[in-house]
C-alpha cells in the first residue's frame, strides 16, 4: 500500500521520542538530515554557556577549577557518556580529538602486544583512522605494518602476527554496522586487541563495550551526541588494561599528581592517565549539554526509531522516485545499517547543493555519494516525506544541469 503524507503524520503521533525535539534549536522550515556530520544545537546550550561565562569564569575566575569542578569535568562527562555506550564508571574520559585519542589507543595497545607487528584495519576506513595508524607506527621502536582488508575479510585475516585491530563500528560511507562482539571475540582468541571507532554509532545504536569485552574505543561528540562543532572527543579503556596501559602523550594533566609539579612523569592510576594537557572547559560544557539531551532516553527506542526512519526514507524514494539513477549503497536490511542512508548518483554533489538550497540538508562524499543521516531525537517522520518530495522535484527538474550547483565548497 503506498505511503502518503498523512500516514507519516500518523507515525509522528505515535512517536515515543517526539518530546525530545523540543530540546534542540532547529530553524523553521529546515529538514536537517546531517546529524551524522554535525548534530543540532541543544536548547540548553545558551544558558549553560552564559552561566559558565558570567559566573564561573567572569566572577569566580580560577577558583572554578575547584568550585565548579572544572578539574573533574572530563571524567564526570566520561561516566555520563558511559551509560550510552555500555561502560561502567572510570573507563571513559572526554578529552582532545578523536585523532589524538586514536593515536593514544594504538600506541598503548601496541605496547601491550610487544611481540607482534601488524595493525589490521578495514579497507576504506575513515581517512583520519588510516592517517593516525600510519603516524602511530612511525613512533613505535619496532617495525610495524598496516594491513587493510575488506570488512567481510577481517575475521579471516586475523592471525598471531596481529597486535591490534582498528575498526569503525559503522562504515561512514555505506552505514554498514560491523559486528562488535564477533570481531572482538575473534581477535581475543588469537591474542590481539581491538580498538573501536564509535563516531558514527554512539548516540544512535545501543552499544555494550563492557559486555563485548572491548579493549579500547574512541569517538567524537559533535555528531549524534550534539555537543557542538569540534567538541572534545573521548577514549574508553577497559578496566582490565588501565593499570598496564601507557599512552605516549604524557602531558601534565595525565600525571598522578599534576600539582605536585614533579620533574618526571608518573601516570595517574585511573583513566585520567589518558588525559594530556589542560582541557577546554567551554567546549566540555557543550558536551554536557549534548549528553543531557539523552538523560531520560531509552537507547532501544532510539534504535527502533532510527531503523524506522531509514526504512521509511528508502521505501518512499522507491515509491516516489522510481526510475531515477539513484543507487542505494550499503546493507539491504535496515537492521544492518547505522542511522544513515547513502545513495550514489553521478551528479551527487550538484544535487545535494540544490537540496540544501531548498532546505533539505544532507552531505556529500567524493566521488558520487550522497549521505542522509537521521537523528531520532529530533527528526520527524513527516520530515522524511517532505525531504523525499523535495528530492523528487529536484530529480524531475534535473537541477544538476545548473552551473551554480557545481561550484565546490571547501566543506562538502
Amino acid at each position: 500500500m503506498p505511503l502518503d503524507q498523512a500516514g507519516c503524520q500518523q507515525l509522528d503521533c505515535g512517536d515515543p521520542l517526539a518530546y525530545c525535539r523540543g530540546r534542540f534549536e532547529l530553524p523553521d522550515g529546515l529538514i536537517y538530515l546531517d546529524g551524522n556530520s554535525l548534530g543540532a544545537m541543544p536548547s540548553s546550550m545558551r544558558q549553560v554557556m552564559q552561566q559558565t561565562l558570567d559566573k564561573e569564569w567572569a566572577d569566580d575566575l580560577i577558583q572554578s577549577w575547584n568550585k565548579a569542578d572544572w578539574a573533574q569535568l572530563s571524567q564526570t562527562l566520561g561516566n555520563q557518556l558511559g551509560r550510552l555506550v555500555g561502560a561502567d564508571e572510570g573507563q571513559i574520559v572526554v578529552c582532545d580529538t578523536t585523532s589524538a585519542n586514536l593515536y593514544k589507543a594504538i600506541r598503548a595497545a601496541c605496547d601491550l602486544r610487544p611481540e607482534r607487528h601488524v595493525i589490521l584495519t578495514q579497507r576504506n576506513n575513515f581517512p583520519t583512522d588510516l592517517y593516525i595508524i600510519e603516524g602511530a607506527m612511525s613512533g613505535i621502536a619496532r617495525a610495524m605494518r598496516c594491513e587493510s582488508v575488506d570488512q567481510q575479510n577481517i575475521l579471516s585475516a586475523l592471525d598471531e602476527r596481529v597486535a591490534v585491530v582498528v575498526v569503525s563500528h559503522v562504515d561512514y560511507k555505506t552505514g554498514e554496522i560491523l559486528p562488535m562482539l564477533e570481531i572482538t571475540e575473534a581477535a581475543h582468541r588469537i591474542g590481539a586487541l581491538v580498538i573501536w571507532d564509535l563516531c558514527h554509532s554512539a548516540g544512535v545504536l545501543p552499544i555494550e563495550l563492557d559486555q563485548c569485552e572491548v579493549d579500547f574505543a574512541v569517538g567524537c561528540t559533535y555528531k549524534y551526541l550534539n555537543a557542538g562543532p569540534g567538541a572534545p572527543a573521548y577514549i574508553y579503556v577497559t578496566s582490565r588494561h588501565i593499570e598496564q596501559a601507557r599512552q605516549p602523550l604524557s602531558g601534565w594533566w595525565g600525571h598522578a599528581e599534576p600539582f605536585a609539579f614533579e620533574d618526571g612523569f608518573r601516570p595517574a592510576a585511573d583513566i585520567g592517565r589518558f588525559l594530556c594537557g589542560t582541557q577546554p572547559v567551554l567546549a566540555l560544557k557543550g558536551v554536557a549539554c549534548g549528553l543531557d539531551t539523552y538523560t531520560d532516553v531509552s537507547m532501544q527506542e532510539v534504535r527502533e526509531k532510527s531503523i524506522d526512519l531509514c526504512e521509511l526514507f528508502v521505501r518512499l524514494l522507491a515509491q516516489e522516485c522510481s526510475g531515477s539513477e539513484l543507487k542505494l549503497v550499503g546493507p539491504k536490511l535496515n537492521e544492518q545499517r547505522g542511522s544513515q542512508v547513502s545513495f550514489r548518483f553521478k551528479h551527487g554533489y550538484a544535487l545535494m547543493q540544490a537540496l540544501i538550497e531548498r532546505g533539505v540538508v544532507g552531505d556529500f562524499r567524493t566521488p558520487d555519494l550522497m549521505r542522509f543521516g537521521f537523528s531520532p531525537l529530533y527528526i520527524r517522520y513527516e520530515d522524511i516525506w517532505d525531504a523525499v518530495q523535495c528530492l523528487k522535484t529536484c530529480l524531475q527538474q534535473k537541477v544538476w544541469l545548473q552551473d551554480k550547483y557545481h561550484q565546490r565548497l571547501p566543506v562538502t
